[in-house]
């Protein structure tokens, strides 16, 4: 049973390009049978007219530009004895000005027939008139090969002749080895729902029309431009003005993927790491691929008691070593991804713990302390009090107040030795001051009767 998948076209609304080439961009659109399945609340076929007509329509205008439309399996029904492998056809040849007689033609044709894709695209060949120009071809297809011939073979071929291969198939809820059949074709993307798609499409016309382009490389600490999922705000030069967001992506290949951007100015690149990393004054280079390396190296802490806790909602504070304002405060039991360096963490429990780590690339620190135990203090009278803890040399730490509007406090304590001085608060002498030692285990309940 055949999968749907579209390779569209389509412009972004307000772009500017500005081609300093004839650009040819051949529209190769499948009308075979299985084109008539349903798609959501509509037939592919229709959806796929649909949004080429949007697009050829949007394409009016645009310098250096000119569109032709072949059609492949509308001529000759599909029948169980029968398939039309030759059944594919140029419909509108190339020239300036002819968006209309494209729309034309898309509203005249029906689906019926089979999926000669490789003919389609030798014959697509003959279709540009010379290799001057930078030539495109967009496939839309809901399918693979249907006749036995080879598309990887033709689409050698037709690089070989100075035409780019630019289908950027779109797989729509399709999984990702049905993608591989298209790997020599060029670009594919996967899109698994309507919204992952349009946001799809918006990149597409950037690649298919704009030779000016850029990947941005967040390498590890040999140079790998491995790390990914990261936020980029990309400002114009030396000033606040935000002119992209986007988040980092390792296309189907790992590769960083490829963005477009308005070449004409000077752009300062922060990834949102933790701490954010910089790039100023980037310059891109007109009609060629532009590469742009930051190092973003990162391993990940994560902060945790060493056995299961009811009480383990406690937050780390993370800062850089040195420095003392607040980099992060990270949730207990979980990881976060951190820069390459020296951190210093402060557990908010009670009382605080404190720790040091080094974070190394892709390698996870691990911080454990013992689970907390559970302090009951009970008075009979409102006391003033004050918890302390007995440090390793006899060193008194206050930890906590006791509230004086209640009989019964109960506090989460770390283990270890404890001292309660306290005196009830009616009385005003200081002969009347008492203190009791206690200590604390991971998961255990103590009551202290004051």
């Amino acid at each position: 049973m055949k999968k749907l998948i579209i390779a569209l076209f389509i412009t972004l609304a307000g772009f500017s390009y500005a081609q300093e080439e004839l650009t040819r961009v051949l529209f190769v659109l499948d009308a075979s049978n299985s084109m008539n399945k349903k798609w959501g609340k509509e037939a592919r076929f229709v959806t796929a007219k649909r949004i080429l007509s949007n697009s050829v329509d949007s394409l009016r205008g645009i310098p250096n530009l000119e569109i032709a439309l072949r059609v492949y399996g509308h001529q000759s029904p599909i029948t169980a004895n029968y398939q039309d492998c030759a059944d594919t056809k140029l419909e509108v040849p190339f020239a300036k000005n002819n968006h209309q007689q494209v729309l034309n033609k898309i509203k005249t044709i029906r689906a019926k027939g089979t999926t000669p894709i490789a003919r389609s695209l030798e014959q697509a060949a003959d279709d540009f008139p010379n290799k001057s120009s930078r030539n495109v071809i967009i496939l839309i297809t809901d399918g693979i090969e249907a006749c036995d011939d080879e598309p990887c073979v033709i689409a050698d071929k037709l690089r070989a002749k100075g035409i780019t291969i630019s289908p950027f198939v779109i797989g729509l809820g399709m999984d990702m080895s049905y993608l591989s059949h298209f790997d020599c074709y060029g670009n594919y993307k996967s899109a698994e729902d309507p919204m992952a798609f349009e946001a799809v499409l918006k990149n597409v016309v950037n690649k298919a029309l704009v030779n000016t382009t850029v990947q941005i490389n967040l390498n590890t600490i040999d140079g790998k431009p491995l790390e990914t999922d990261i936020t980029m705000f990309l400002y114009e030069a030396g000033t606040k003005n935000l002119k992209y967001t986007y988040m980092h992506t390792l296309n189907e290949e790992k590769l960083p993927d490829t963005l477009v951007l308005d070449p004409s100015i000077q752009y300062d690149l922060i990834a949102k790491t933790l701490p954010p990393q910089v790039k100023k004054g980037i310059k891109i280079q007109r009609n060629t691929h532009n590469t742009i390396e930051l190092p973003t190296p990162q391993g990940q802490i994560k902060v945790e008691f060493n056995q299961p806790s009811r009480y383990d909602f406690v937050d780390a504070r993370i800062m850089q070593k040195g420095k003392t304002t607040t980099l992060n405060v990270q949730k207990l039991n979980t990881t976060q991804d951190y820069i390459v360096g020296d951190y210093e963490i402060e557990i908010l429990t009670l009382p605080r713990r404190y720790a040091s780590v080094k974070v190394n690339q892709s390698r996870l620190q691990t911080i454990s302390l013992d689970a907390p135990g559970v302090v009951n203090f009970s008075a009979y009278k409102i006391v003033t009090a004050q918890v302390f803890e007995i440090k390793k040399n006899n060193e008194l730490e206050w930890v906590c107040d006791l509230l004086e509007n209640t009989l019964n406090n109960t506090f989460i304590l770390q283990p270890g030795k404890y001292k309660v001085v306290y005196r009830q608060k009616e009385l005003k002498s200081t002969s009347y001051s008492k203190q009791k030692d206690f200590n604390v285990y991971s998961n255990k309940t103590v009551t202290i009767n004051l």
